[in-house]
């Protein structure tokens, strides 16, 4: 469904930004005047004009997301009613864009929308859905304090998943970068300083000598021919990529790869087990948690199989056998999962498997980089070695000269 953005007015006077997900503007304009605003602009979210600062406002990053649901929560939780805790949180909103989407959410729920509706209704960006089905869930059940906490406590395990891989990959990262500068720079202006010295003299240089003086010479002759072929490597992938079918093979092909694909597939597996654990937690029906579950997958091939593992769930199947059936997940959350609906605790066993996952995820990356780093310490080594020899030799039969 379309998105669009809009300023509108109240009665007294004052305007407010939002976002609205319609059919098209008309529907904007009547659902504005439903809630006693008068429509000052109404565009397609994406026009520029004029609207710059209202598609950004729409933009939330995780950690405020994550900090806005704590907050609310707690609010919640302390006994204040809705209206009164947004407004608190619109005086407690750090950023512009907070702020915005706040008040937007405040003057919606007193216009007499719930809280799920006004999340889906004027933000789709920044809450997924995800968050608004939990919210709509805790609402229908009269527990919303307690579907936010639960809402908060997975944004927080995702957050701290997500910082420990970073911090895991971080280190390497660093050495790789740093070493390939070192030796981009000796090889494109240190090296070609000596390669003038030594054709001055004119002599016979070692053969390593040579070669290096042959590789700094191609750097500074076709680095843009390197240049090009790297963008347009790099556009062919986004082109391939940007269509569902690219995509879907390009992440097929990322599974199949020895040591990144069983790791994505744990961390898929992770994503999966701790998102469907925490709808069913907190009362969402199997059926939409899975239709959800399966747009949160950043991995698209397995996303392809939880829609199918959806679809056996529709029919009567049971989640395990669904699993199992598609081949993608590992053993061991089949089996979690097995046990769990055979025992009635399904949404714990499922958040086990997330944690065991998780647990596999962090172990499994310390041993490959533990592994990687020093092989990244070993050949920029070898390399600056190559380089430092090459240039010596050089040197020394320069000192053997007849003079």
């Amino acid at each position: 469904m379309p998105v669009f953005v809009y300023k509108a007015a109240n009665r007294r006077g004052q305007t407010v930004d939002g976002v609205m997900e319609a059919p098209d503007a008309r529907a904007v304009v009547e659902r504005l005047h439903k809630e006693a605003y008068y429509p000052i602009r109404v565009a397609p979210h994406g026009e520029r004009a004029g609207f710059f600062s209202v598609t950004t406002s729409s933009r939330i990053r995780q950690r405020e997301l994550l900090a806005l649901t704590q907050q609310l929560a707690t609010l919640f939780e302390a006994g204040l009613p809705l209206d009164r805790a947004l407004s608190i949180l619109q005086e407690l909103a750090d950023g512009a864009r907070v702020k915005a989407i706040v008040s937007d959410l405040l003057h919606s729920v007193r216009g007499g929308a719930s809280f799920s509706e006004a999340l889906a209704k004027h933000h789709p960006r920044p809450f997924s859905r995800l968050y608004i089905n939990m919210v709509r869930a805790g609402e229908k059940g009269g527990v919303l304090e307690v579907s936010l906490r639960r809402l908060a406590e997975f944004l927080e395990a995702r957050a701290a998943f997500n910082e420990a891989v970073l911090s895991a990959l971080a280190y390497p990262l660093v050495i790789t970068t740093v070493g390939a500068g070192a030796i981009v720079f000796l090889m494109t202006f240190v090296i070609p300083r000596f390669a003038t010295i030594f054709q001055d003299l004119g002599q016979t240089i070692p053969l390593p000598t040579q070669i290096l003086l042959s590789i700094s010479a191609a750097l500074q002759t076709y680095w843009w021919l390197g240049a090009l072929i790297a963008l347009i490597g790099i556009l062919a992938w986004r082109v391939w990529t940007a269509n569902p079918e690219g995509r879907r093979g390009a992440d097929h092909m990322l599974l199949g790869l020895p040591i990144i694909g069983p790791l994505t597939m744990k961390v898929e597996t992770a994503r999966f087990a701790r998102t469907l654990g925490t709808m069913l937690r907190s009362g969402v029906p199997v059926l939409g948690a899975m239709a959800v579950v399966g747009d949160m997958m950043s991995n698209q091939a397995v996303g392809l199989a939880v829609s199918r593992l959806a679809e056996g769930v529709k029919r009567g199947g049971t989640i395990a056998a669904g699993m199992q059936q598609h081949g993608a997940f590992p053993a061991l959350a089949i089996h979690m999962v097995r046990v769990g609906e055979e025992t009635g605790r399904l949404e714990e066993m499922l958040l086990k498997v997330a944690d065991t996952f998780e647990t596999d995820v962090r172990t499994d990356l310390k041993r490959v980089l533990g592994l990687l780093e020093p092989a990244i310490i070993l050949l920029m080594g070898v390399l600056v070695a190559f380089i430092v020899v090459a240039m010596l030799l050089a040197i020394f039969s320069i000192n053997e000269m007849p003079l």
